[in-house]
Parts: C-alpha cells; structure tokens; sequence
C-alpha cells in the first residue's frame, strides 16, 4: 500500500493508471481452464472431481475482473476456496480441489495493487478467514502452515511493493508535469504581457494622430488587430497545453534568429534589432532562452520608461557565453521605487537556471536598461 501520510490506509484511493481488459487476460483465463480440464482427466484421485473442475471453470473467469472490481473477484476465488474447505471438512476428503485452481493467488495480487485501501482490508480480512479455515480443516504440520503463510505472504509483499513503486512514478510524472506548467504559465504571462504592452503603445500613438493624421490612426488599429490576433492565437494554444489530456499541435521553438520580427519602424517607439558574433551553433535551450528573454524585456522597458522614442535590443555571441541588452531612451520617474514583476522574477529564474545570470533597472544615462549573459553550453 502506498500511504502519503496524510490520509488513513482505509481511504486510500484505488491506483490509476490500470491496464484496459486485453487479448492475455483471455489467454489467461483460457489457459487456467485448460489447466484445470487436464488435471481433472489425469488425477481420477481427486474426490468430487465433476463438482470440483466445475467450481474452478466457473471461477476462473473472475481474473477478468481482477483489476476493475479486484475486491468482487477476490472473495470470489476465495469463497470458492472457502466452499471446498467446508466441503472437505463435511466429507472427511484428504485431497479435494485442483491445483489448477491456485489462479486465486493472482486475485490475491491484484487486490492488494489494484484494489483501494477499503477494498484491502476487507479483501485481506476474508483471505485471512478462508486460509485459516483451509489450515485447520487439511492441517498437516506446522512446517506446511508456515510455509503456506510464507506462500501467501510473498504474493501480498510483491504487490504491495509494486504498487509503491508505479505510485513513486506516478508523483515524479506529476511532479514534472506541474513544472512544465509553471513554465508554461509563465511563457505564457511574458507572451501576454509583451503583446499587450505593444496594443497599449499603437493605441496611445493612433489616440495621438486620430486628429491631424486619420491615416495613421487607421494602421495604428491594424496594428492592434495584429498583435491581439496573435495573442490569442497564442494563449489558446498554451491554455490547451495546460488542460489535462489534451493536445496540441506544437509549432518549431523559435530562437534568436526570429527576434528580427520585433523590429519596427512605423510608429514609436521604434525598436532596432541587432544580432552580432557567434550566434550560429547555440544549444536549443539557450537559444529559445534569448528570445523568451527579449520580449519580456521589451515590455519592461516600454512599461518602466515614459516617452521613449527609441528602444534598441543586441544580442552578441562569443566563445564562451551570449549577452542581450535591451535599453531604451525613456524618463524614469526617480522617486517611483522599481518592484519587480512575475516576468522580471521569470526572466532571472530563466538566466540562472541556464547558470546565467540578469540585471534590470534606470541606466545611469536614463531609460530603461536589461542585461542578460547567458553561457554557451548549458550547465548539467
């Protein structure tokens, strides 16, 4: 049983995850009631031998339901076995019952992992009742009891072993899954962010020229509908990544050679791209880290700097490491104190995780400046 500690054993939910009825659970059905044909034909000392070859081809069919009603199909197999011991108790029968039917310690496995924790304790309770019984009606030494309880108990151990083991996968998956979501989450708030701080500045721009340049206002609003466009388009994309079982169809992950696409020219501020120095061979995780880096650091400094005419974003290469610096010519107000954001907090979680490191904050010339240096090979 796999028991988190916060909760009793008794309400321990079954396991997920169980493998769906298939072609070797039949095998496994018809392969036990072949058995059981056969042995019936080759052992005429088995007492009852028509009544007890039916019992067991007619229980047998429960291994079908061992993982989807473990609890039904193990009182089943044992009350079969409970009915025997009876039988033989009644009769006096030294040898009544099929060794074919040991088919119920596979309804004793998968009790005990597949089966919740309610489901176990009553299941384990009625075994304990039907192997007692079993004991005291064919008792024929305690080396037998021991070594039957032994039997018994290896199957119950392996179960309860494996079951830890699939529920210690299980929460590492889940625990990878909730940081792929956190990362996703925050890819998508620096998406957001980015391309509604370019919606804020085309509306400010086309409010004003709406009066002596109706043309201008007119591309300010295409602009508009572009970047909403995309961020929707976007957003829906992610949110269907977040939701639990389901897909999405995953585009190429861009990188530094797509910054380029941030340059504009048309209306302020204007954002100049410069891509200089070895830039070529980077591993994928660096170079995706730049360009989820820069965007953030283009809505910092639209949403830090007043007036900015001109935001210039660099990224240079070298040997060793890659530097982005996004720096503007805006007005930082000096009494305002800087507090930094979920995206500023993401970025230098993004840097130093990637063994880099970020800065942001006024320059001493004014506006709005971000540095980040990334090294080339991504720390182990």
């Amino acid at each position: 049983m796999t028991n988190d500690g916060r909760r009793p054993i008794w309400r321990e939910p079954r396991p997920g995850n169980g493998p769906p009825l298939g072609s070797s659970d039949w095998l496994l059905v018809g392969g036990f009631e072949l058995a059981a044909v056969v042995e019936a034909i080759i052992r005429p000392d088995v007492a009852w031998r028509p009544l007890v070859t039916l019992i067991a081809l007619a229980v047998a069919p429960v291994l079908l339901w061992r993982r989807s009603h473990p609890l039904v199909a193990a009182v089943t197999g044992f009350g079969a076995a409970t009915v025997l011991s009876l039988l033989q108790l009644v009769t006096g029968e030294r040898d009544l019952g099929l060794y074919s039917m040991m088919f119920v310690m596979v309804l004793l496995y998968s009790l005990v992992r597949w089966g919740s924790g309610r489901e176990v304790v009553l299941g384990l309770s009625f075994v304990l009742v039907s192997v007692l019984l079993g004991f005291s009606v064919s008792f024929a030494g305690w080396a037998d009891v021991f070594g039957g309880t032994v039997f018994l108990s290896l199957f119950v151990t392996l179960a309860a072993a494996v079951r830890y083991r699939a529920g210690v996968r299980q929460r590492e998956l889940s625990e990878i899954r909730n940081q792929e979501r956190v990362g996703l989450a925050r890819e998508l708030h620096d998406t957001v962010a980015h391309h509604v701080s370019a919606i804020a500045v085309q509306a400010q721009a086309g409010r004003a020229v709406a009066s002596t340049s109706p043309e201008a206002a007119v591309a300010s609003l295409a602009a508009i509908e572009g970047e909403a466009s995309r961020t929707l388009a976007e957003m829906r994309a992610m949110v269907r990544v977040l939701r639990d079982g389901q897909e999405t169809e995953y585009a190429p992950q861009p990188g530094i050679a797509d910054l380029t696409a941030l340059a504009r020219s048309d209306v302020a501020p204007v954002v100049e791209v410069a891509l200089a120095g070895r830039l070529g061979d980077l591993p994928q995780g660096i170079d995706a880290a730049v360009y989820r880096l820069a965007p953030e650091s283009l809505t910092n400094a639209l949403r830090h700097a007043r007036q900015a005419t001109r935001i210039e974003i660099d990224v240079v290469g070298d040997s060793g490491s890659v530097r982005l610096r996004v720096a503007d010519d805006g007005q930082i107000d000096a009494g305002r104190p800087v507090t930094p954001g979920y995206g500023l907090l993401g970025m230098a979680e993004r840097a130093e995780l990637l063994g880099g490191s970020l800065s942001a904050g006024p320059a001493p010339t004014g506006g709005w400046t971000v540095d980040a240096v990334l090294p080339v090979q991504v720390p182990a």
